[in-house]
């Protein structure tokens, strides 16, 4: 993998970190100071990155959260969340623990994939985006969900996610929910810190819609 840790480019580590990302999008954006005086301080969301960050987002596609933890807990307690290990079970173990034939599939993609987790953390959001999606059942959304919670990517977005356009709808007054080329476009103002303005998005569409968010 070509490429190394761009200057400029800032690593989302601490709650420090988010807290200056929301004051710049404050600053530069009255909307924005309107959502964070409602969500208040908007919370860190760090996850581990490696193979069980990305086998746990590919359980959780199309089924509800308490489903994917349920198939996760069975996953896990029957020692299927390494790459050696869900190469080394048969489809009945696999799918024993909830996995559709599908996402077997994907499962043991990812497994053979052999992703150098390590060079990730040091690659630029399009070559992690890249990497990641030239694997079955890894979407772009998932792939920029990953370096903006696993790698902790200040100026990532995921413009795909549904929650994010109708958040943006509300906040924005807009006619209609942006598709993601639109929700895109609209992003890059706020850069270098649009994965927070991600975090305050989920944020404020938890507040605007009086319920728990998709993530």
């Amino acid at each position: 993998m070509a490429g190394s840790v761009a200057a400029t480019r800032r690593i989302i580590a601490t709650e420090a970190c988010v807290a200056e990302g929301a004051d710049w999008l404050a600053r530069v954006e009255p909307r924005f100071a309107q959502a964070l005086a409602l969500t208040g301080p908007l919370p860190l969301r760090r996850r581990p990155d490696g193979f069980a960050a990305l086998f746990s987002a590919i359980v959780s596609q199309q089924v509800s959260v308490a489903a994917a933890a349920a198939i996760w807990g069975r996953l896990a307690e029957a020692g299927l969340v390494a790459p050696a290990a869900v190469l080394d079970a048969n489809e009945d173990a696999l799918r024993a623990a909830g996995l559709s034939r599908q996402k077997v599939r994907y499962a043991r993609a990812l497994a053979e994939a052999a992703i150098d987790y390590e060079a990730l953390r040091l690659a630029s959001t399009d070559e992690v985006v890249a990497e990641l999606v030239r694997v079955p059942g890894i979407g772009r959304w998932t792939a920029e969900i990953y370096a903006m919670f696993s790698l902790g990517h200040a100026d990532v977005f995921a413009p795909a996610d549904l929650a994010l356009q109708e958040s943006a709808r509300s906040l924005f007054a807009l006619a209609e929910r942006p598709r993601e080329a639109a929700l895109r476009q609209m992003a890059e103002a706020w850069s270098p810190w649009r994965a927070i303005a991600a975090r305050l998005l989920w944020a404020y569409y938890r507040v605007d819609r009086g319920r728990e968010g998709t993530l």
